[in-house]
């Protein structure tokens, strides 16, 4: 029976995520840095009863698909986990998640086209939040180590813009040199929680502090992020009191700086707050909004609805090809800047509720509501059942499904194909180049 730490020899069969699976003595095998095809030397770390968590300890026979990672934090850091494979033996693993999702849990037969993949798949972040620890004068800022909350220290990240490791080292330097003093989550006491920074695409820079009350030497640190980050706009102080993991809380002060950083996306301008959701790779955004677009086949005459909008950017493009747009979504901040950013662009015929969908959909389609097109872009969690339901009785003849999580798009689709539609086509993009992570695009039509 196998027990934790003990070390053994594995022939992994396929992958399961990013993970190798193999088999021994009735159990199934997760292996962590083992690809399907290998013979690894590799050490229990989690046993339960039917199966276990392993690390890979050294490779016996590579695969063809293996690659020497070029990030000195690998190892220790939980923000890639794709680095010892090449780019390309990425991409297949990812299709085969979102393949195996959709027949697995959804039950759906579905042709899963491979993953539109990015050239170069590194610094492609615009937007960055890392965790601060360590003690007063001596920061540790970086990645949770894998399932962890130990602070890996970094210097630099390999798929972060290179803006965002000069706004890191800054503060770095700032912490030390007037000993502020970093959070810690198990004393509940310190001040500095994370660090955040935006980069738009023509090199803006807003920074972001998240902190449990006022910090100390903000004019030292506004000289200093002007002095050493190349299109430094903006310096925010986000409070954050709360003792869960939530990265940010309510309130945001404008210490230094534009209120906003204005990006693009499509040919159109978006005007983002320290809160605002967008998408953090813009140029694999592009290919995947082109995407949803091109499911939509809208012709000028339609109604379409975005569930889950945050600050507009697909309810524009929708508006731009269809007679009206509603957009909802739940966070206010990003509504207001949602029907700023319409009136940036020019965009009229467009609706924003700041609402649950799963509350106001429901409404909406009670009092007649019928979108000829739903976009769906939910969080990881997937969407209520109260929306699905709502969407069933609307009848809308597209439904473009957008997902991070292939588990809970299955689950949604499911419930979808049940209620009268088919699913038409798929296509995942790489927008999380070198993690586990897969974005998807799901057209569902609807059964005439």
């Amino acid at each position: 029976m196998l027990r934790k730490n003990d070390e053994i020899t594995v022939e992994i069969e396929r992958f399961g995520g990013e993970m190798g699976i193999a088999h021994a003595d009735g159990m199934t095998l997760f292996v962590q840095g083992a690809l399907p095809g290998e013979t690894v030397v590799a050490r229990a770390e989690k046993v339960k009863s039917t199966h276990a968590f392993l690390k890979t300890l050294s490779v016996l026979s590579p695969a063809p698909g293996r690659a020497e990672p070029p990030c000195p934090y690998y190892e220790k850091c939980g923000g890639c986990v794709c680095q010892h494979m090449t780019y390309e033996t990425s991409l297949q693993m990812k299709q085969a998640v979102v393949q195996d999702a959709l027949c697995r849990i959804g039950g759906l037969k579905a042709d899963v086209k491979p993953v539109l993949g990015m050239d170069p798949p590194w610094h492609y972040r615009n937007k960055t939040a890392l965790p601060v620890s360590g003690e007063k004068g001596r920061p540790a800022i970086g990645f949770y180590s894998p399932r962890s909350h130990r602070i890996i220290d970094i210097r630099s990240c390999m798929i972060s813009r290179e803006e965002s490791d000069a706004v890191v080292s800054v503060l770095r330097m700032w912490m030390e040199k007037f000993q502020v003093e970093p959070y810690n989550e198990a004393s509940r006491r310190g001040l500095v929680r994370h660090i955040m920074s935006r980069v738009s695409r023509s090199g803006q820079v807003m920074a972001v502090v998240i902190a449990a009350k006022a910090i100390p030497h903000e004019r030292e640190l506004i000289a200093m992020l002007r002095a050493g980050v190349p299109g430094f706009c903006s310096l925010f102080l986000n409070i954050n009191r709360r003792n869960d993991n939530v990265i940010m809380g309510n309130e945001s002060r404008l210490l230094w700086g534009e209120p906003r950083l204005t990006d693009t996306l499509c040919g159109l301008k978006y005007a983002l707050s320290p809160q605002s959701f967008f998408q953090v790779n813009p140029v694999q955004t592009e290919k995947l909004y082109q995407i949803a677009l091109d499911y939509a086949k809208l012709t000028g005459n339609e109604l379409a609805a975005d569930l889950y909008c945050g600050a507009g950017t697909i309810s524009l493009l929708l508006a731009r090809h269809a007679r009206k747009a509603v957009g909802v979504e739940i966070v206010p901040q990003a509504i207001r800047d949602a029907e700023e950013n319409a009136r940036a662009n020019g965009v009229s015929n467009v609706e924003f509720y700041a609402a649950a969908a799963e509350d106001l959909l429901p409404q909406l389609v009670a009092k007649g509501l019928r979108p000829d097109v739903i976009v769906l872009d939910p969080p990881r969690k997937g969407c209520e059942e109260a929306v699905l339901r709502a969407i069933a009785e609307a009848a809308p003849r597209r439904v473009v499904y957008i997902s991070c999580n292939p588990a809970t798009l299955a689950r949604d689709a499911k419930i979808l194909c049940a209620s009268g539609y088919a699913l038409a086509a798929c296509q995942p993009v790489d927008m999380f180049c070198q993690t586990g992570h897969v974005e998807t695009v799901c057209l569902l039509t609807h059964n005439e």
